[in-house]
């Protein structure tokens, strides 16, 4: 099927070309007659061939257009927060995403995942299959969450978890209830680029604070809600996105002390918390969820397919986000929630997390020191994760140096992608378990001579 698809998309199949008989196929490919004639069938059904009784089959797919612009990549798109995502998500197989935040494929738990499908396809009640979910979510799965949290120093009863599609609806639920259009809202600076996109389609104002090695600058942080007055705060404590930094715990006593003095709300990130090897400090610990909403996903973990997360939160504000949850997606999706849950219970997932701990602290050191000789600084060095943020050589511009990069197949994330103030320029975050191939060096090399 593929085949036939690759086929017309490059025009070697142009509309009324008759296609190799079942047999053939079935001799080329080594496969039965019966697996040929499902593919054809599948085919037929979606309109890219035609059956001729007596005939056999023919392409059927109008001639896909010719334009050079749609065989390059978009080097004329500005480089803003959807940059790096669109770069990568709509990226073929053979780019290199070093700029991406997502582990390979090849990393996740394909055993474990694959046992979970296989089990929840076998089960008698096939509810998980077809029915809808409850608004708060898969009750095993937050009392799980519930009980990893406290773990942790987090208190949070089941029904203070609602489970969301992602970490990012679970950030757009707390938004749409928590602030309204012109409300200011605080970031790090640098700060994950999403949550800069996220916000502005909130229409929300978005300030930035200056981020150090232990956390934001407190200094510019009272500053700023003295100035602006905003009513939330969004970060990452552990692993912080980009720079790879964690919170201190003086840090982050201060910083809770700043919120209830100006009645702040705390949005807490927490979607890296599998990666660490030493936890950070949480702001939902010793706030004990009064002003602090937690959220996380399992994405980078486990499957970005598996499309859940969660918000856990004081109960007054999740009654309200259940509400709003069923306004704008009405119910949790059962299917991903079961698969979750299987596979986090399982201990071959705590097997793979330790190995994927050890495997990337490897990378982390390797791909540090192939940058440092390439004259990159990294801004800190990561206690675990997978990101690093680093200062380039002086005079080059991380933007230029993304555009000539994708210009070879190479998707870079420069520093101005994730700075409300646009001051990252001479930076640029690198995921190292993307760091792998020695092509990736290469193009940066030829990057940087023709930014200089």
């Amino acid at each position: 099927m593929l085949s036939i698809r690759g086929q017309i998309a490059n025009r070697s199949l142009t509309p009324g070309a008759k296609l190799p008989s079942i047999r053939a196929v079935a001799q080329t490919m080594k496969v039965s007659k019966s697996t040929v004639v499902e593919a054809y069938d599948r085919l037929v059904a979606e309109g890219v061939i035609r059956s001729r009784p007596g005939s056999g089959f023919y392409s059927a797919a109008p001639l896909a257009p010719l334009a050079l612009t749609e065989l390059a990549p978009r080097l004329d798109r500005a480089i803003d927060p959807f940059w790096v995502s669109r770069q990568s998500l709509e990226a073929k197989d053979e780019v290199l995403k070093p700029g991406c935040g997502w582990l390979p494929g090849s990393w996740m738990p394909e055993k474990e995942t694959r046992r979970a499908l296989r089990s929840l396809a076998r089960a008698k009640d096939i509810t998980a299959l077809t029915d809808y979910g409850t608004p708060l979510g898969l009750g095993s799965l937050r009392q799980f969450l519930s009980r990893r949290m406290a773990e942790q120093g987090a208190e949070a009863r089941p029904e203070q978890i609602l489970l969301t599609d992602s970490g990012t609806q679970a950030i757009d639920l707390v938004c749409r209830l928590l602030i309204q259009p012109g409300d200011v809202v605080l970031v790090d600076d640098p700060c994950y680029f999403n949550f800069l996109a996220l916000l502005r389609a909130q229409q929300a104002n978005v300030v930035g604070v200056p981020y150090t090695p232990n956390g934001p600058d407190l200094g510019q942080f009272e500053h700023a809600l003295i100035r602006h007055r905003p009513r939330l705060y969004i970060t990452n404590s552990g692993l912080h996105n980009p720079t790879g930094a964690s919170l201190s715990v003086g840090t982050a006593h201060r910083l809770l002390k700043l919120a209830e003095d100006h009645g702040l709300i705390v949005i807490e990130d927490d979607i890296f918390a599998d990666f660490e090897t030493e936890p950070a400090v949480r702001l939902a610990a010793l706030d004990g969820l009064d002003r602090v909403v937690r959220i996380g996903s399992f994405s980078k973990t486990l499957s970005a397919s598996f499309r859940c997360g969660y918000i856990a939160a004081r109960p007054d504000w999740v009654d309200k986000l259940i509400d709003l949850r069923i306004a704008t997606g009405f119910a949790s999706s059962r299917l991903s929630e079961e698969l979750v849950f299987s596979i986090l219970g399982s201990s071959g997932y705590r097997k793979y997390l330790e190995a994927l701990r050890s495997r990337l602290g490897r990378v982390m050191a390797a791909t540090i020191a192939r940058l440092q000789s390439l004259g990159f600084d990294p801004w800190v060095t990561p206690k675990a994760g997978m990101l690093v943020w680093c200062k380039l050589p002086d005079g080059l511009d991380g933007a230029d140096m993304a555009r000539h990069a994708l210009n070879e197949g190479v998707v870079l994330a420069p520093g101005n992608a994730f700075s409300a103030s646009q001051t990252a320029s001479g930076f640029m975050r690198f995921n190292v378990a993307q760091c792998t191939n020695d092509k990736m060096f290469a193009v940066i090399e030829k990057a940087m001579r023709k930014a200089a």
